[in-house]
Parts: C-alpha cells; sequence; structure tokens
C-alpha cells in the first residue's frame, strides 16, 4: 500500500497522520509506505520536539518518505546520510523515514515515482535567511540537469510524480481558485515542471503547498494535497 499527503510543517499538521485521521495505517506494515508532499518540516532544529515526533513517525507502521518543500532546514537536511534507496538516492532521517532526493526515479511496489521537491517561500518577508528561509529551497542548475537526465534514461516514462509545487498554468488554475493570485508568482521550477509536464507520459500527479485538497480541471491527472490522505497502490 503507499497513500500519499500533504504538507505537515512539522509537528502543525501532523495530526492528520494519527490512527484516527488514518484509519488505513491499521492495515500497513513498513513495507508500506505513506509520502509527504513537501514541508516535512522534522528536520529543523534537531531539538527536543523534532526528535520526540520522528520517533513517533518511526513507530508507525508503515515507512514514511517525504520530498522536501521550501519550509525545511536545507543545511541540517543535508547533513543526513546519503542511501541508495528503492533505485533512487535519499537522506536517511530515521528507520523509516527518507527524504526523496530532487529529480530521482524510484521504484515503489512495483511503479515507478518521479520526485522534484522545492518551492518559493511567498513570505520571504517575515523569515531570516539561514535561520527560517535557505537558498536551496528552489533546486540549483546541477539538480535541474540530474532530472532531465533521470528522465531521459527512463524514457521519459514513469507511472507517478510527487513535487510540491505545480507547474505554471496548475500554479495559476490553484491560485485563482484560492483567490491568491499575487501570493504564488511563476518562478523558473514552475516553468521546469510545465515543460517536463508536456513530455512525460505519466498516470498521476501530486503536490502540496497550496494548503488546500483539489483536483485540477485543466489537467485531471494533477491532484493538490493537504489534509486528505490518498491511496495510490
Amino acid at each position: 500500500m503507499i497513500l500519499i499527503t500533504g504538507d505537515i510543517h512539522g509537528c502543525a499538521d501532523i495530526c492528520k497522520l494519527a490512527a484516527k485521521a488514518n484509519p488505513l495505517q491499521k492495515k500497513m506494515t513498513k513495507e508500506d509506505m505513506l509520502i509527504i508532499a513537501g514541508d516535512f518540516g522534522l528536520v529543523w532544529n534537531n531539538d527536543a520536539e523534532d526528535l520526540w515526533w520522528r520517533k513517533w513517525l518511526d513507530l508507525k507502521p508503515y515507512t514514511t518518505l517525504f520530498v522536501d518543500g521550501n519550509h525545511e532546514n536545507f543545511d541540517l537536511l543535508e547533513t543526513f546520510e546519503e542511501v541508495d534507496f528503492n533505485g533512487g538516492r535519499a537522506h536517511r532521517i530515521g528507520n523509516s523515514i527518507y527524504h526523496l532526493k530532487r529529480g530521482e526515479m524510484f521504484e515503489l511496489q512495483g511503479k515507478k515515482f518521479f520526485t522534484m521537491g522545492g518551492a518559493e517561500s511567498h513570505d520571504k518577508e517575515f523569515r531570516t535567511l539561514g535561520v527560517s528561509i535557505w537558498e536551496q529551497e528552489l533546486p540549483n542548475e546541477d539538480e535541474y540537469a540530474h532530472a532531465l537526465d533521470t528522465l531521459e534514461k527512463n524514457n521519459w516514462r514513469t507511472d507517478y510524480v510527487v513535487t510540491h509545487c505545480a507547474p505554471s498554468p496548475i500554479q495559476q488554475e490553484i491560485a485563482s481558485k484560492l483567490g491568491l493570485e499575487n501570493e504564488y508568482p511563476d518562478n523558473r521550477l514552475n516553468a521546469f515542471l510545465d515543460e517536463i509536464s508536456k513530455k512525460l507520459d505519466y498516470k498521476g500527479w501530486f503536490a502540496g503547498h497550496y494548503h488546500t485538497d483539489l483536483v485540477s480541471e485543466i489537467e485531471p491527472r494533477f491532484t493538490v494535497l493537504f489534509n486528505k490522505i490518498i491511496e495510490v497502490i
């Protein structure tokens, strides 16, 4: 079984993962996985709160996976051990918690998952560089190149895509529906995701970031998640 949900922002929105809110977990084992589509936020200070909640996740019956969002401590995240994980590269955060790196292709439960984390914070003026916001929130040139190389090696085919933000046209659709057109300006990552979406053969695309749950009308294969947890496999 593979489940996907949206941002948890550290412990702020982690209640959706409680057993009462997610009864499917009663049927899961460590061979099953729950994917968080960015803004994991439990690699922030490595303080007692971070460690307590990561232990709480490790005690869950499933394995927790996440792509990075924009609200991550990237300097700290990059200090964790990098490992091979189901065909791609990941940071091992706990006994059963893994950060799925950008531009990787993973084989999970016999299906391919392409991951490309990152997003641009729209509250930059309230954050401090290196303390509550990091330059790495958007991919660098090497990460874009690596993503393209991964897709070429996989003949531009995957079963699923997991990102934090959306391709430009879908982001504009979401912002319009939420009445937040000025909150989500397009950037290079949005344009890059739009570019690859036109060439990529995929079944479903999942993202977080926008704090809502909806299916795109212009691209029905695209699902934005926040509170909902959906079963993919």
